[in-house]
């Protein structure tokens, strides 16, 4: 393969989400082990996991300014290559400091690869001139399926943790190392601050709407993640394993939707996309909630997902095409703001949840899916603006 092609630029780019998702959650897979390891609580678990989405978010706008300035190809390397060594060394780590240590440093370059690798994806999208940002994560999710896949094989296995994320880690390593000389150099002139490059003082109202709308559905995303199987197994009544199915059903959604995402949002165009998938959200989240039952558990996490799996994609390729702002810049406010979703709503729900039931604390989510339905049109009429001016 040439590797000045827009095929080899879009495979290296793949390579990157791919291993972003398959390492992280090779390390996720195996926290049960890493919980023995520390002698760790439940809480003391989840501040190790709080730690590493605090590492990501210090990560992101540092890592918009840097790529201005440098690149994002030269960061996403940087990112990519330390992210790998970063993940085994948790296992390595021989007390619960350290231990925390790893854990925001793995946050920290897993989040400035994600800031540079859609920078990425965003210039090899224009080569292409048609949508192709969902393929893109459909990638990082294929890869968290089969990274997931791997590390219950070898905890089923009972290989040892620091030997199985050393394996995983020097794969991922020697993948990301190929692609090296195929990614794509990219880097805004005339200054290396983000806002000088946007031409004025002040980012435009849309980054900031796009952000809004990224919140809201990262929000909903780690909700499904962390209270789908939970729900079904308290409120629904279903046993554990089948609960499990719940998530399942609503991760599978999420790939399919990111694997047809592009061909659809090609076809129908992003507004029409951005609009159906917070209306197949609100259904779907609405059914789980108003019919209490099995079936209706598993299609409305299904719908869900098949809702929110094109509009982070989409928020993504926006930000990073907003006239007068470099990509990176543009994908970093977004991403910084979104992120915080992860884990800004999960926490909630409980709270919401032990106070008044988790049928009234998913009610959290389903609001914002409503506030991003607005604020989508709110977006909508500013690019209709911005079109009649420029006329």
């Amino acid at each position: 393969m040439k590797m000045n092609t827009p095929i080899a630029y879009r495979t290296a780019v793949i390579g990157y989400f791919f291993v972003n998702g398959f390492l992280f959650s090779n390390l996720t897979s195996r926290l049960p082990e890493l919980k023995d390891h520390f002698g760790a609580t439940n809480s003391v678990l989840g501040t190790l996991l709080f730690t590493t989405a605090i590492g990501a978010l210090v990560a992101m706008p540092l890592t918009g300014w840097l790529s201005v300035r440098f690149g994002s190809a030269r960061l996403v390397i940087i990112a990519g290559l330390v992210f790998c060594c970063c993940v085994p060394c948790i296992a390595f780590s021989p007390n619960l400091w350290l231990g925390r240590a790893g854990f925001f440093m793995t946050g920290f370059f897993s989040g400035a690869m994600d800031i540079t690798m859609n920078a990425q994806a965003v210039l090899v999208e224009r080569i292409y001139k048609k949508t192709i940002m969902s393929s893109f994560h459909a990638a990082f999710s294929i890869g968290m399926a089969l990274g997931a896949g791997a590390g219950a094989l070898f905890a089923d296995a009972r290989f040892p943790l620091q030997g199985h994320l050393v394996i995983a880690a020097i794969g991922c390593f020697i993948l990301l190392a190929l692609m090296i000389p195929i990614l794509l150099e990219h880097r805004q002139r005339g200054g290396s601050n983000p806002v000088a490059v946007a031409g004025s003082r002040r980012f435009p109202l849309a980054i900031w709407l796009i952000a809004i709308i990224g919140f809201c559905s990262m929000t909903g995303e780690g909700s499904m993640v962390d209270w789908s199987a939970i729900y079904t197994h308290t409120v629904v009544g279903m046993t554990k394993a089948f609960s499990a199915l719940a998530m399942g059903a609503f991760a599978t959604a999420m790939t399919i939707g990111r694997l047809f995402g592009d061909r659809l949002i090609d076809r129908l165009g992003k507004q029409v996309i951005l609009v159906g998938s917070c209306c197949f959200a609100i259904a779907g989240l609405g059914l789980v909630l108003v019919y209490v039952s099995a079936p209706t558990a598993l299609l409305g996490f299904f719908l869900v997902g098949t809702g929110l799996s094109n509009v982070v994609p989409l928020t993504y390729s926006i930000a990073g095409n907003i006239p007068g702002i470099d990509p990176t810049a543009g994908i970093a406010i977004a991403s910084t703001i979104g992120y915080s979703g992860f884990f800004v709503g999960p926490p909630v729900i409980g709270y919401l949840g032990d106070a008044f039931g988790l049928r009234i604390g998913l009610c959290f989510t389903l609001g914002l899916f409503f506030v991003a339905l607005a604020v989508i049109f709110v977006l909508i009429g500013d690019a209709r603006r911005m079109v009649n001016e420029v006329d």
